[in-house]
């Protein structure tokens, strides 16, 4: 392949690639779900084929190109009109926090762990556990979190509201995680076993296995969320 060759492919496969995109849709960039991910992986290496692999002839690339465009036109459509093949192509969204309390299994299905979901809150400026009401993993990876009531963000309306205690730790901290106690946090926060025993069994906790997940609040009380919780 001589270098004139090279450089009308490269143009080419670029506004093919780009006038394709159009069409598609948005959605293929904005929303990367299951299906948004194969297809944008498999267009891409197309039109890298088409550039610079001499075996691919320019007009079967342009076939190949078009044809894997319209099949994911003509599926971007049937996701509009029909749930199952929503259902089929997208997934599922899935509650990984239910009225404040983890849900193990919908973790395992989501492939979640514990530390993963901590960074998801994160970055939803959530810090503790205790802070969620809901929260749902969305088909495209995110993270969808509706705090409690007390926890929602100040208004005007809050203004007359009562100051909170004084905090006695500065951030929420992981005590007990997956039936397994930190003892590095315990030792950070000069917390020993026995007050978290005692604060287990004042929760009705009476081992460590039971307990899925503790975290100590700022106000120094103990968030305690056990293994298959019943939430109805």
């Amino acid at each position: 392949m001589d270098v004139t060759e090279l450089l009308i492919r490269l143009v080419l496969a670029f506004t093919i690639l780009l006038v394709l995109t159009r069409i598609m849709g948005r959605k293929e960039i904005s929303q990367l779900t299951f299906f948004n991910f194969v297809s944008a992986i498999s267009i891409g290496t197309i039109g890298a084929s088409l550039a610079i692999d001499a075996s691919l002839s320019v007009r079967n690339g342009l076939i190949a190109l078009v044809s894997w465009a319209l099949f994911t036109v003509f599926l971007g459509y049937m996701d509009i009109k029909s749930k199952d093949v929503r259902s089929v192509i997208d997934g599922h969204p899935l509650i990984v926090v239910k009225q404040g309390k983890v849900l193990e299994g919908a973790l395992k299905k989501a492939r979640l762990d514990l530390d993963s979901l901590h960074v998801l809150l994160r970055k939803k400026n959530v810090f503790s556990i205790n802070e969620v009401d809901y929260a749902i993993f969305e088909t495209d990876g995110t993270l969808s979190v509706m705090k409690k009531t007390g926890d929602q963000p100040f208004t005007k309306k809050d203004a007359n509201a009562v100051t909170r205690s004084p905090a006695v730790y500065p951030i929420p901290t992981t005590l007990v995680s997956d039936g397994k106690i930190v003892e590095a946090n315990l030792q950070l926060l000069n917390i020993d076993q026995k007050w978290l025993h005692q604060q287990l069994k004042s929760a009705g906790v009476l081992s460590i296995s039971d307990v899925f997940y503790a975290e100590v609040q700022k106000d120094g009380s103990l968030y305690v969320d056990q293994r298959n919780d019943s939430i109805h």
